[in-house]
């Protein structure tokens, strides 16, 4: 085989492995969520609002790089729920806050427990998991960047 037929074996590209990985993570990562009646996306949405305490809808949807029109159908359920609040700010109208709710920390307990068994699931020790957040991390970071360089 030529250079250029090796380059296409499926072995051989950077993204199927990561689809693959994060297919089957999230799957699994699912069914942990499911008896709790929530999806992965509700679930990253409580956890950074656990964390931050209040945050606006455009904080929230720079933090979790999800866009305001993807974010806003995922807080309303979230907020149906009992959740979480969505208020406007007093100072700016404009600005939607978001906060957890007392219903949030009693579920948050309730799946404290769910990451530590995705790592289980994953089958990677505490240092094989802190080089894969620094891989992932540094690749979100340089495709930021160049997403920038190409639009601006």
């Amino acid at each position: 085989m030529n250079d250029k037929n090796e380059a296409l074996r499926l072995q051989n590209h950077i993204l199927f492995p990561m689809y693959l990985c994060v297919k089957e993570m999230t799957n699994y990562f699912s069914s942990l969520l499911e008896p709790y009646g929530l999806t992965y996306t509700q679930f990253i949405v409580l956890i950074y609002l656990w964390e931050m305490g209040k945050s606006s809808l455009t904080e929230a949807s720079d933090a979790l790089m999800l866009d305001p029109s993807t974010l806003t159908p995922v807080l309303k359920k979230l907020q149906s729920k009992g959740y979480i609040t969505r208020e406007r700010d007093e100072a700016d109208g404009r600005t939607l806050i978001l906060k957890p709710s007392g219903s949030c920390l009693d579920i948050i307990d309730k799946i404290a427990t769910l990451p530590e068994k995705a790592l289980l699931y994953s089958g990677l020790n505490e240092d094989e998991l802190e080089t894969f957040r620094f891989l992932a991390v540094k690749t979100i970071e340089h495709i930021n960047k160049e997403k920038g360089a190409n639009n601006g």
